[in-house]
């Protein structure tokens, strides 16, 4: 007996797909659930048509024919899954997520009841569930419907979880990347137990929902990719990718170095010059402080006018962090000299300062559903601010803290006065870094 072509075709397109997203971000857990997904819907399809229905054809059904059940099963796991890490991806703000975790689990037991019974029951799921024709369900609607409300409830389950998702109010990628999973879930699901004929047509239907969903989802991620890395370190644009923004950014204390860096005169340079080449001359210099950041695994975390704030070990932890953020600074004093030299000329004159702190910091995100920011609170990245005030034109000062962890480069600074600086009751010690 020659094998139906139809399901074969979607066997084909679901391992295609799977084999795609692999090879597309296999870095990125959500796509290697979805590979995974993908890969057991198709071996399952193609078995059943390639093994199963011929043996059944020669022999009957064989008491381990609930193998096929199984494969499916592990598809349906694999897809909760999937969902679920879709759901941490996206920040949530102040909602309790619990429960549509909870529906997930509830989800993935529910298709293991589903392949259990199947292993349990093989005769009964091969003739009157799995492809099932109309005469043989009005005769045996009880065997029909042991198998089929499990595997309702799993549908029904994950595509609440999924729906609840959207009350995070994602972004329009986001969303269609949920939507998509509501919409073809059924179909997939109903590709199971709907006639031969009619089957293939539900299954490329469910898979060609996923995949509209799937495709607007990873050309959104990578144009938002591309926007990250202007702001944060390449190193953490790609663990967001990889981890999700929420388990990236959770919140946590540890002892990070900060650098502030701002403009010299920019007030008064403001004032004189037209609006279009203040644009300009601050692109300029965000794009000179931003390559510095990314140089040396640093994340801007405030850009505001002529003020910038980067943290160094967070949220990527770094043990170097205060020798990186010296580097850093050594930097940005190197290309923003360069950047105000352009710039500057008769009255007008334009410098830049920096200061540089190390102490616990505490950082993670917080904000409402519809807005989340990654703070970080601590006396170090005021000191930072603070120092940054004091520095004259050309001039990196520090504390004590950041030249005792980076003492490698003690011979680096020079002591400065003692400053009295706003927010701390006690005079803080000065250290000047040198130019090299």
């Amino acid at each position: 007996m020659q094998p139906n072509l139809a399901p074969l075709i979607v066997a084909m397109a679901a391992l295609g797909m799977s084999l795609a997203f692999l090879f597309a971000d296999r870095q990125s857990p959500t796509s290697r659930m979805l590979s995974i997904f993908l890969a057991f819907l198709g071996a399952s399809i193609a078995l059943d048509i390639l093994v199963g229905n011929p043996y059944r054809e020669a022999y009957g059904v064989p008491p381990w024919d609930g193998i096929y059940a199984v494969l499916q099963m592990a598809s349906a796991v694999a897809a909760c899954e999937w969902v679920l890490r879709v759901r941490q991806t996206i920040p949530a703000g102040q909602l309790n997520t619990r429960g549509g975790d909870r529906l997930i689990r509830f989800a993935q037991g529910f298709a293991v009841l589903h392949a259990l019974l199947a292993l349990a029951l093989p005769v009964e799921h091969a003739l009157y569930f799995a492809n099932l024709e109309a005469l043989r369900f009005e005769a045996h609607q009880k065997e029909f419907y042991l198998f089929a409300v499990p595997l309702g409830l799993c549908v029904l389950c994950a595509s609440a979880s999924a729906l609840l998702m959207l009350n995070r109010r994602p972004d329009r990628a986001e969303a269609v990347r949920g939507v998509s999973f509501i919409l073809g879930a059924p179909f997939l699901a109903a590709s199971i137990f709907l006639p031969v004929n009619l089957a293939p047509v539900s299954g490329i239907t469910g898979l060609m929902i996923l995949l509209i969903g799937a495709v607007q989802y990873h050309v959104a991620q990578g144009r938002r990719a591309q926007f990250m890395a202007r702001f944060l370190s390449p190193q953490v644009a790609e663990m967001v990718a990889r981890r999700g923004i929420t388990s990236a950014t959770d919140e946590q204390t540890l002892e990070l170095s900060v650098v502030s860096c701002d403009l010299r005169g920019f007030t008064a340079f403001t004032a004189a010059t037209s609006s279009s080449r203040v644009i300009a001359i601050l692109r300029e210099y965000y794009d000179a402080v931003g390559a510095a950041a990314a140089e040396f695994g640093g994340t801007i975390k405030d850009q505001a006018g002529d003020g910038v704030l980067i943290l160094v070990g967070a949220p990527l932890h770094y043990g170097d962090h205060a020798a990186r953020a010296l580097a850093m600074a050594r930097r940005i004093r190197e290309r923003g000299m360069q950047v105000t030299a352009r710039h500057s000329g008769g009255d007008l004159t334009l410098g830049v300062g920096v200061g540089v702190a190390t102490g616990f910091v505490t950082v993670g995100v917080i904000g409402a559903a519809s807005r989340l920011e990654y703070t970080a609170v601590g006396p170090a990245v005021n000191l930072a601010s603070r120092l940054c005030s004091e520095a004259a034109h050309g001039e990196v000062l520090t504390e004590p803290r950041t030249t005792e962890c980076a003492a490698a480069a003690a011979g680096a600074f020079r002591a400065g006065e003692p400053l009295r600086l706003k927010g701390f009751a006690e005079p803080v010690q000065s250290f000047v870094l040198a130019p090299t």
